[in-house]
């Protein structure tokens, strides 16, 4: 099921999120649900609070970002931790389905080493590089209540104040469904 995606300006976006146990009801389906939400909004990641959970919960597909598909990946985060961030941080112009129509340059790390678990529960340790690795990072922003606005100036923040405000009133046009503050 495609769920809408929670607009910049809902709180949710904002909240840091709380670890889930393998008894989370209807995980599965959740997964499969975001997945497909992702999917359907051309997107590269998306995380539990844009569809309105405040859990520690994404999922990204970097496979388009990569020239060989097979150099990026297609799967989920579930209580996930940054390690440790590494390499020289790089610009990069990057979106936000939260934030429709915005694109700024953000430095990120090339390099960053995670702990997470997959949706059997296992636990995991692996370090991703490259676009993934900035998917990653945007995503896990997500979950920690970031979002990656926070990360340009102060003086393009006031520049952008107008498109955000009329993005919390939903007063943007996009081709997936959203949800707006009320």
């Amino acid at each position: 099921m495609i769920l809408p995606i929670r607009a910049y300006g809902d709180p949710v976006l904002r909240k840091k999120c709380s670890d889930i146990d393998s008894d989370y009801p209807e995980l599965e389906q959740l997964l499969d649900n975001m997945y497909q939400t992702m999917d359907s909004s051309n997107g590269v990641g998306l995380a539990a609070p844009q569809i309105g959970l405040p859990i520690r919960l994404f999922v990204i597909d970097s496979t388009s970002m990569y020239e060989n598909e097979k150099d990026g990946i297609r799967t989920e985060f579930i209580n996930a931790e940054i390690i440790e961030e590494t390499e020289q941080p790089w610009a990069f112009e990057e979106g936000c389905l939260s934030i429709p129509n915005i694109r700024e340059n953000v430095d990120r790390h090339a390099r960053v080493r995670m702990r997470f678990m997959d949706r059997n529960f296992k636990q995991h340790e692996q370090t991703f590089d490259g676009m993934t690795a900035r998917v990653i990072q945007h995503e896990y922003d997500h979950i920690e209540g970031i979002l990656f606005i926070d990360h340009i100036t102060p003086l393009k923040r006031r520049l952008l104040k107008g498109k955000l405000t009329d993005i919390s009133k939903g007063k943007v046009s996009v081709d997936y469904r959203m949800k707006f503050p009320k």
